[in-house]
């Protein structure tokens, strides 16, 4: 017998912490019933756990790897609405990983996943302030001024304050090419910003996560994270 957040630990899912606010969103069914109590008790041996529709088991090996997600992909292991997802790109790996944090269905670029529940909790957590790095296409022509005004922040949809450091690569006719730097990642941070100094984004991908950037990692394709990756992750966010 076991509780609920810590076998979710177990399975490489999250953190405990993490456990609970999974279970808070409505996210972790037992036995096909949604747990509505952080607090429930399972027997590991006969009980069937899932989270958001998929069955999770504790993990014999962690692993972590790095994708160039493709647009028109879904951040998620599964869709009901069957629209792709990162799965698709993942089908010869022996071991279910779990993204960190997530790209939009229409962005590409920097996703790390991993079964590691403890290190996926604190890189996705704020309080690290973990830089994400994406280049967008945005209509108009992105001005200084509209540079600091995002470097200053700016009131998102949710009530908080996004802002992110950020770098006019080019003109291309009535559009400009600029690179963010973010470390807090919030929902559609990127596109909210942009769009709140009149310049939507067009394209967007993410180059780099926790200083690990893309390289020549070609779109739908991935890899295992080094030895050394690794390590400098975990000392990133305090966790030995």
């Amino acid at each position: 017998m076991i509780r609920i957040n810590k076998y979710l630990s177990l399975c490489g899912v999250t953190s405990r912490r993490g456990a609970d606010n999974l279970i808070a969103e409505g996210r972790v069914t037992l036995n096909d019933s949604t747990i509505e109590a952080k607090g429930v008790i399972i027997d590991e041996t006969k009980d069937v756990v899932k989270v958001d529709g998929v069955e999770v088991k504790p993990v014999e090996e962690k692993v972590y790897l790095f994708l160039n997600k493709p647009g028109n992909a879904m951040t998620t292991l599964r869709d009901p609405f069957k629209r792709k997802t990162i799965m698709h790109y993942l089908k010869k790996l022996p071991h279910r990983v779990y993204p960190v944090g997530r790209l939009d269905f229409d962005t590409q670029g920097a996703l790390l996943l991993t079964n590691d529940g403890d290190l996926a909790y604190r890189l996705a957590h704020p309080r690290y302030g973990v830089k994400k790095i994406y280049e967008a296409l945005v209509t108009g022509h992105f001005k200084p001024d509209d540079a600091k005004q995002i470097n200053a922040g700016i009131k998102l949809e949710d009530g908080a304050t996004g802002r992110a450091e950020v770098v006019i690569l080019g003109f291309v006719k009535n559009m400009t090419r600029i690179r963010l730097t973010l470390t807090e990642g919030r929902k559609r941070e990127v596109k909210q910003l942009c769009k709140k100094v009149k310049h939507p984004v067009a394209s967007l991908q993410r180059v780099e996560f926790a200083g690990i950037p893309l390289k020549d990692l070609k779109p739908g394709k991935w890899r295992y994270l080094t030895d050394k990756e690794i390590n400098r992750l975990k000392n990133m966010v305090d966790l030995k």
